[in-house]
């Protein structure tokens, strides 16, 4: 949902950046600066060297270069409140405008982070499963023929 979210309203902004994987980016040796540094690129486009190795420098990069910014971040499975500190910091990291979409299975980590709107999702019923599965796996809304029992299979053993 948040994808869709941000293809359809990216355009609407001076920057955007969808960083997907978070949680498993930021758990690599320098993750988080690698995050910082994608979306820099990302928002930017060709900013040329980021020459930061350490997240505090990417902050105040990401601060000095974003803060006049009408931008569109959107953080995907963020699981530690480091991720939001170091990636979405506080309002005047962004200009005026700027959206900050955060997707998470902790609420508790919004709250710490003091995060304005807060939307819980419900969980998917067994056919808007299918579908979702199935646009990813088969660019279709269904399964052929061939593929039900398996995806069947592979949605009850992902939950």
């Amino acid at each position: 949902i948040a994808k869709e979210i941000y293809n359809l309203i990216a355009y609407q902004f001076e920057g955007s950046c969808f960083l997907t994987n978070t949680r498993e980016t930021s758990k690599q040796d320098l993750g988080l600066v690698q995050l910082q540094k994608t979306l820099l690129r990302e928002i930017l486009g060709k900013v040329g060297s980021l020459k930061f190795d350490e997240v505090g420098r990417g902050i105040n990069v990401m601060k000095k270069r974003l803060r006049s910014k009408k931008v569109l971040l959107i953080l995907d499975d963020v699981d530690q409140l480091v991720q939001l500190e170091t990636l979405a910091g506080k309002h005047d990291w962004f200009g005026l405008g700027s959206r900050i979409i955060i997707t998470t299975r902790d609420r508790n980590l919004l709250t710490k982070h003091e995060v304005n709107l807060m939307y819980k999702m419900n969980e998917l019923d067994n056919n808007e499963a299918v579908q979702l599965f199935s646009r990813h796996a088969f660019q279709s809304d269904k399964p052929n023929d061939d593929f039900v029992e398996l995806t069947e299979k592979f949605l009850l053993y992902v939950g």
